[in-house]
């Protein structure tokens, strides 16, 4: 099963093994219950591969702050897009006002193998949920207005880890698609590190990451809030040392990346 994941969805089973880490510690700043059967299931992807293991422990921090946050910005959404969705369980594990709707988008390869875990977990959604195979290169928002996206209804959007594995253009043609089809109230969020700042992180990862982060293509680079401002979007950003702090962490030296969320 795991073998059949294309590059890009296999770094979603690292991902899930550490959030399968960070459930487990007893300061934990989220619970996914279903992260180590994602883990589990996928591992024989990185047997004897150590540089791929060093790479996901320089991520673990970073990986725990990022689902805590995204966490939070999508609690109470009523129509919520989940943009390469990957292997979080958020429809099963979070609290869901009535009514709310979850369309996750991702790689028919990737939503495959993450349907076969859960129906092996014996998972339950605790909203209304439905997967959208497509990949977000091609015309993906027919596809999830055809699996029935409302783009009258205020939409919460959440890009997790997807917009650096795009080119700049790429994550241009998403965004710009993302804003057609958001009624004013939407939201959106994504990961952000300031233009002209090094991020010691992402230098570390690529250091060590190999197949991964070649695959990283930049996206909007440090322009993400200028460019959500210039297409109608009111962008705030928070830096993953803010959040550590807050979250009672201490903050990485390495890093000075963060997030942005804007309102429509």
């Amino acid at each position: 099963m795991s073998e059949e994941l294309p590059p890009v969805g296999k770094t979603a089973v690292g991902v899930a093994g550490l959030r399968a880490l960070e459930s487990g510690r007893p300061d934990r700043l989220f619970e996914d219950p279903y992260a180590g059967a994602f883990f589990h299931a996928g591992r024989a992807i990185f047997e004897g591969k150590e540089r791929d293991s060093r790479l996901g422990m320089v991520f673990a921090q970073q990986v725990a702050i990022r689902t805590r946050f995204f966490d939070d910005f999508v609690s109470g959404g009523t129509q919520t897009v989940l943009l390469a969705a990957g292997l979080d369980a958020r429809a099963f594990r979070l609290g869901w006002p009535d009514g709310a709707r979850v369309f996750e988008v991702d790689l028919p390869d990737v939503l495959a193998f993450k349907e076969a875990v859960l129906a092996e977990q014996g998972a339950r959604p605790r909203c209304e949920r439905t997967a959208v195979p497509v990949d977000l290169r091609d015309n993906w928002a027919a596809a999830l207005e055809n699996a029935g996206f409302d783009p009258e209804q205020p939409t919460v959007w959440l890009a997790e880890g997807l917009l650096i594995y795009l080119s700049r253009d790429e994550a241009e043609r998403l965004l710009t698609t993302v804003t057609d089809l958001s009624a004013p109230g939407s939201r959106i969020s994504f990961e952000h590190r300031p233009d002209g700042e090094r991020d010691g992180l992402l230098d570390q990862a690529r250091n060590v990451g190999g197949e991964v982060t070649s695959l990283w293509l930049g996206g909007l680079a440090g322009d993400a809030p200028e460019w959500l401002a210039e297409h109608g979007w009111r962008p705030e950003t928070v830096t993953v040392a803010e959040l550590a702090v807050q979250y009672g962490r201490e903050p990485l030296d390495i890093t000075r990346g963060g997030f942005v969320t804007a309102t429509r």
